[in-house]
């Protein structure tokens, strides 16, 4: 497959849909630092969700336009914003693109959470409606604007299940061999099967599909991005000033679970680890997260090639050795509920991300410094911590249990 080397570090004109969120907003400093054209569109709805379940970020998130006067103050650089809803709002979408031309959008759009996506039938529903309303939106308004636009979607590892078959998950495409009624053997590639572990990862799953069939059909240049789970707290640009700090999820539907392991054990609350902690999960630090994106921008797919696939993580690791790992790290305890997810008991994950570091990606892997950072954030902020909102209590079904510790907070 070709790439696209002509002019691809030049400044290009970006739009990042879901630009305010934990992703989007550190993504959106490190591009505009980097000397691209900046233009955010985001209806805010991650706050409206806090207000909804009544769990804010750990750290204070400031006003959307005080966190962009801030960058300016800080950096000189302008980044406009516009609040409003693509996935309900087609033609409000398609005149931005037609009006700002731009080179790349940036997909972050999409309700994240897969607890979140399971607590209840309006919460499933909306989760469907979001995410593929707003994916085929951005779809059709490319096709419709007939701009070659370059799509870089954010995606998850997680559409794969957690299973490998003794194999590494490939970058996207699986070869195959079919045998013919004759006997003949044909070699294909294929989509590696997906297998959705959530509502949530099941959006993301139909996603690919989406892409596939605009690529093939019209020509659309897309990169999806198959990320791993994110950890850490704050970019280079988000540490510049208070107004421009990132979002720390702690709570049950949105708390990523490493960060919440250092959270949980920085305010002397029991690191929970859900069933054995044999699932294992590939992670990635936000520091390299925005960075991946940056090289998925300067190296987009040549026309005419199909769907750019890369695995944006950069190590696996157990559920109950991270639990260990913090343990020992900040003397929390560890405790042991039921998993109120529908999966495994134990698995294991092997990955392959030659394409990043083939870009010149420098992976960031979990040491003491980076881990002792995130505690940091979580003690300087413990009072903002709403400890009945730490246990996770979405279901996966009716039969299970929610993971919640005996636990006496001694005051």
């Amino acid at each position: 497959m070709g790439l696209d080397q002509a002019n691809s570090k030049s400044k290009k004109k970006i739009i990042v849909l879901g630009g305010d969120g934990f992703c989007g907003w550190p993504t959106s400093l490190h591009l505009s630092q980097k000397g691209h054209d900046v233009t955010i569109i985001d209806n805010l709805s991650r706050r409206n969700i806090d207000n909804e379940l009544e769990a804010e970020s750990l750290t204070p998130i400031q006003p959307m336009h005080t966190r962009l006067n801030a960058w300016k103050e800080i950096s000189g650089k302008t980044i406009n914003f516009y609040n409003f809803d693509i996935a309900n709002e087609y033609d409000r979408l398609l005149d931005m693109i037609q009006t700002e031309m731009p080179d790349v959008i940036i997909h972050f759009a999409e309700q994240r959470a897969a607890p979140y996506s399971m607590k209840s039938s309006k919460h499933k529903r909306y989760t469907v409606n979001n995410n593929m309303n707003a994916t085929h939106n951005v779809l059709c308004a490319i096709v419709e604007s007939t701009l070659d636009i370059h799509l870089v979607h954010l995606g998850t590892m997680g559409v794969y299940g957690y299973g490998t078959a003794g194999l590494k998950i490939p970058e996207g495409y699986l070869d195959i061999e079919v045998k013919k009624e004759d006997g003949e053997r044909v070699e294909q590639q294929i989509l590696y099967p997906t297998n959705p572990g959530s509502i949530y990862h099941m959006t993301k799953s139909q996603d690919q599909l989406l892409f596939q069939y605009y690529n093939k059909n019209d020509n659309v240049r897309i990169t999806d991005l198959h990320q791993g789970i994110v950890w850490g707290t704050n970019t280079k640009e988000t540490n510049l000033d208070d107004r421009l700090i990132n979002r720390f999820d702690y709570d049950g539907d949105y708390g990523t679970v490493l960060n919440r392991f250092l959270m949980q054990a920085a305010v002397g609350y029991p690191i929970t680890v859900h069933g054995t902690g044999g699932q294992t999960r590939a992670f990635i630090h936000i520091q390299d997260s925005v960075r991946c994106i940056e090289l998925a921008v300067e190296n987009p797919p040549a026309n005419n090639d199909r769907v750019l696939i890369f695995n944006q993580m950069t190590e696996t690791h157990r559920v109950a050795d991270l639990a260990k790992l913090i343990s020992k790290l900040t003397d929390g305890e560890i405790a042991y509920v039921s998993n109120p997810r529908k999966e495994a008991k134990e698995n294991e994950l092997q990955v392959r991300n030659d394409l990043f570091l083939s870009k010149g990606l420098q992976p960031i892997t979990l040491n003491e410094g980076l881990l002792q950072e995130v505690t940091e954030v979580a003690k300087r902020y413990k009072d903002r911590v709403d400890y009945q909102k730490i246990p996770a209590t979405s279901l996966w079904t009716k039969d299970q249990q929610p993971g919640i510790p005996k636990w006496d907070k001694g005051d």
